[in-house]
Formats: C-alpha cells, structure tokens, sequence
C-alpha cells in the first residue's frame, strides 16, 4: 500500500499578493537557490524584481514552482522534460493548475469555517 507522508502535503497557500523567496522556499519545499536556478531554466517563472533585486513572487508564481517541483521530484522528470511539459501549455495543463486553485480556495474555506465554528 502506497503512504503518504506528511512531507508530501505541502501548506495552504496564504492569501497575500506578494511572496519572499524565503517564504515561497517553506511554502513549496524547495531551497532558495533552487528557485532562482529555476528562474533561469523555466522562462514562464518571472518574479517581480525591487529593491536591490528581491524577488516577490505571486501565487500563480509559487502555483507553478509548485507544478515543477511535482514534475522533478514526484513524476520523475528532467528539467528538459518538465519545461516541454510546461511549455506545451495544453488545456490539460490548464485544468490542472485549475484544480489546484480549486483544492487550494477549499482548504482554506475548510480553515476558515473552523474558525467560526469557534
């Protein structure tokens, strides 16, 4: 039987605009110079640059690192594969990152009805 450990479940997603790459790092389980070496290899990840070059990312930036980072570690693609797979931007593709902004709005309706259950 296959197990699912609590690693694999990554957490919800706040509802902020903008994102640290520290905070993108927690929130995707991935390290910080894996990101900004991702910037370079997925054209699609562009985060905004400020201030001395900080990276903010959005949630459809950190929807999508979760993507990649599920195509290299989970299905076992290489980073050449994983960009083809993005980049052939099907409507297959697009339902997915649909279905996890579906997944993703109802833990937190899940979390939020907790609290006023309180």
């Amino acid at each position: 039987m296959l197990e699912i450990s609590n690693n694999d479940v990554l957490p919800p997603i706040p509802g902020k605009r903008y994102f640290t790459i520290g905070e993108v790092s927690e929130l995707c389980r991935v390290k910080s110079h894996v990101l900004r070496y991702w910037e370079q290899e997925f054209p699609s990840l562009k985060p905004v640059k400020r201030r001395g070059n900080r990276r903010y990312y959005q949630r459809h930036d950190v929807i999508l690192i979760r993507q990649i980072r599920d195509l290299l570690y989970v299905q076992g693609y290489t980073i050449g594969g994983a960009r083809q797979k993005l980049s052939g931007s099907s409507a297959k593709e697009d339902t997915s990152q649909s279905q996890q902004l579906v997944h993703q709005m109802r833990v937190e309706l899940e979390d939020l009805l907790q609290v006023l259950k309180r």
